[in-house]
């Protein structure tokens, strides 16, 4: 069980710290602001930060991002560096859509969860926000009509360590009405004794590179929709060179 420090800060903040022992920091603003439904939700959703060995990476990406400081005098090196910080990034955008899915299933209050998004995104007394208004703004923020728009959206969300509170609290009730909130509820999912050292990997493979494809295939964003294309275009170009050398060398090996 991680240690919890609470640290004076006016600023609604939580982070889960640390590597062998990771421990979790919630700052005064946020436990003075939050109800403690709220406050359960925010712990849960750090608690999955930390089972999920996510300290790791963020401990990765600040070390490349002081290299990519350092290195920053030759343009390529610190190019190829930016791509793979823009990519770890995207990849802890994504981490936070499931730790607030941690986080729900800790407190099993959506509504709960949704008053602590609608603070962090500013709203003091959630009671006085227009929720309805609130969770369309994460539906214009998906469904820019002009390709411009998607690459201003690009370039400022590249550098964002969270994806906006608007986009995670509609993600986060999209995600409470699916029946597989309803399964966890009722018990059915994998446990971690059940499962193959081997093959946990692939398994989250597969099951992320299906959560892309969902996500892109719903979006209305044009520059959103032909990456997709693009992707799909060359997915299915090596699908067939891998049926043709791959597969087929004759003595029934795999690559």
């Amino acid at each position: 069980m991680p240690n919890v420090f609470v640290y004076q800060d006016p600023r609604v903040q939580a982070a889960a710290v640390g590597m062998d022992e990771p421990f979790i920091r919630v700052s005064t603003g946020l436990v003075e602001l939050m109800s403690l439904d709220s406050l359960r939700f925010v712990l849960g959703h750090e608690m999955g930060h930390v089972l999920s060995g996510h300290a790791v990476y963020r401990t990765i990406m600040v070390r490349l991002i002081s290299l990519q400081l350092s290195m920053s005098w030759t343009p390529v090196s610190a190019l190829g560096i930016r791509a793979v910080i823009a990519a770890l990034r995207e990849w802890f955008r994504k981490a936070e859509l499931s730790c607030d899915r941690a986080g729900l299933l800790c407190g099993q209050d959506p509504t709960a969860a949704l008053r602590a998004q609608i603070q962090i995104a500013g709203g003091i007394d959630p009671s006085r926000i227009d929720i309805p208004s609130f969770l369309q703004q994460a539906a214009e923020y998906e469904s820019v009509e002009d390709i411009r728009d998607s690459f201003l959206k690009l370039k400022f969300v590249e550098t964002e360590s969270h994806p906006f509170a608007v986009v995670r609290a509609a993600q986060l009730q999209k995600w409470a009405a699916s029946p597989e909130y309803r399964a966890i509820l009722a018990g059915d999912y994998p446990r971690r004794d059940d499962d193959s050292p081997t093959s946990d990997w692939k398994d989250d493979l597969k099951s992320a590179a299906k959560s892309y494809k969902d996500s892109w295939s719903a979006s209305a964003d044009p520059l959103t929709k032909v990456f997709s294309d693009v992707g799909e275009a060359v997915s299915g170009a090596a699908g067939k060179v891998w049926t043709k050398f791959g597969t087929g060398n004759g003595n029934g090996s795999e690559g």
